[in-house]
């Protein structure tokens, strides 16, 4: 079976498009133009994308640039595909002109042709709507697909990472709250340290996811003022001076974020600066939760023959030959997508190095990979919380082994110094004795005093001044 195709036209001539498609020439040409992957923008950029022309529309009818009918139709059309009913009309791969043209395109086209039939005309009939006269009226792919990459970047921290983290920091605090009364030893260089509570180590975690927020909140400032109005090359020609910011006004009120216009438009254009600076809090949020997922890891590896100090949720069984082996395997997989979002970061930053003269020219690889790092960390994250976090209970195994640990010689150095502490330790280690009762044995500490300073619960915050 052929299926069947219209004939459309763009500035190089006619090209067959499918004929149930509203996508036309420009974007087939893409469509043919770079068979290189099954990548796709996401649905938040085509989603930010669309917004953006929605906004122009307005203004242009606003300020009678613009048939008032054409400009209702094409406003009723780009949030038709605002919403979502259209993302299978957007075909073109990541890997494609760097500057986005092929997708800005995509969009003028797709909602030229869909306002075109609300208008009662037939799609392609570039003469009841014009996918550039019309859609892409005063504004270049130069500025509104930057543009479109903030805003995207915008809406899914704002609405996606910042919940999911905020969960996972509720939960790891509340984990924290439950286990302070839980001594353990603590560990530095992996080797035993002086005593910690289990709590404080939550607390530790809680503080990392506290602090991951707290940047993304300060990336999102940075990401809030935008390139639009700048058009070609960053002079602002074919548009006026007060358009951007009239459409950055209405787009604000769309997406209930604050938009400014770039107070640089030839740094706005020709830099992904703010995208790189916004994926570098990415990877260290990424850097973070690896700690976290491995420390969790670490502690309840066992269940007989490891650390064993904390047991986590079991969620499926864990070998195809091994009997009974459950593994933390919601950790793993926080883990694996930190890896990704470091990687993805790699990317961005090289992308960020491509800003040749006037324009970037690789802000689909870009804006891809700062968006799936974003929509990954909010996933896992939420996954993490849920799945494994919120069900983590302590074992007896820490508090048994504080009573053990080498590292008690520590509490003793003001009553007897380094030296007769590490001596102490030495020979605990060498006979398999606790500190304690070398201790005893060895010095003129009463057991009274030695219980005094050798308190593992008192080790685990600042001594208190007279």
């Amino acid at each position: 079976m052929v299926n069947s195709t219209r004939a459309e036209r763009d500035s190089m001539g006619e090209m067959q498009v499918p004929s149930d498609a509203y996508y036309g020439a420009s974007t087939q040409r893409a469509v043919l133009n770079f068979p290189i992957s099954e990548l796709r923008f996401s649905r938040s950029f085509i989603r930010a994308l669309v917004l953006v022309k929605l906004a122009c529309a307005e203004v242009n009818k606003e300020k009678k640039e613009l048939d008032a009918k054409v400009a209702d139709a094409i406003i009723q059309a780009a949030q038709e595909v605002a919403d979502g009913k259209f993302d299978s009309e957007f075909p073109v791969d990541i890997f494609q002109t760097g500057s986005g043209t092929s997708t800005n395109m995509n969009a003028n086209e797709v909602i030229a042709n869909r306002a075109i039939e609300i208008l009662g005309g037939k799609r392609g009939d570039r003469q009841l709507v014009h996918p550039n006269d019309h859609v892409n009226k005063g504004v270049s792919s130069n500025d509104s697909i930057p543009t479109a990459i903030h805003v995207a970047a915008l809406l899914d921290i704002k609405e996606r990472l910042v919940p999911a983290l905020t969960t996972l920091e509720k939960s790891l605090r509340k984990k924290s709250a439950e286990f302070m009364p839980v001594i353990k030893t603590g560990r530095t260089h992996l080797q035993d340290a002086t005593p910690i509570r289990l709590g404080q180590e939550f607390l530790g975690y809680t503080g990392q996811v506290e602090r991951a927020i707290e940047r993304l909140q300060f990336a999102s400032q940075r990401l809030t003022q935008v390139a639009l109005g700048g058009t070609a090359v960053g002079t602002g020609i074919n548009t006026t001076p007060d358009f951007a910011g009239k459409v950055l006004s209405r787009l604000s009120k769309h997406i209930n974020i604050e938009l400014k216009e770039t107070t640089n438009h030839f740094q706005a254009q020709s830099t992904l600066d703010e995208v790189v600076e916004t994926s570098g809090v990415l990877k260290t949020i990424a850097c973070s939760l690896m700690k976290i997922s491995n420390d969790i890891r670490w502690l309840g590896c066992g269940p007989r023959a490891g650390i064993g100090e904390i047991a986590l949720p079991e969620v499926q069984p864990g070998s195809s030959i091994m009997p009974g082996k459950v593994n933390p395997v919601i950790a793993e997989s926080l883990c694996m997508v930190a890896a990704q979002v470091i990687g993805n970061d790699a990317t961005v930053t090289i992308a960020g190095q491509s800003g040749n003269f006037e324009l970037n020219v690789m802000m689909p690889v870009a804006a891809h990979n700062l968006l799936e790092s974003i929509n990954l960390l909010a996933s896992a994250s939420e996954n993490f919380s849920r799945q494994c976090v919120d069900g983590i209970t302590a074992t007896e195994r820490g508090p048994e082994l504080v009573e053990r640990g080498l590292a008690l010689s520590t509490a003793l150095v003001p009553a007897i110094g380094y030296d007769a502490s590490a001596k102490i330790s030495k020979q605990a280690f060498e006979t398999g004795k606790t500190v304690r009762e070398i201790a005893l044995a060895t010095t003129k500490l009463s057991e009274e005093e030695l219980n005094a300073h050798l308190d593992p619960f008192k080790m685990t915050e600042p001594e208190k001044s007279n």
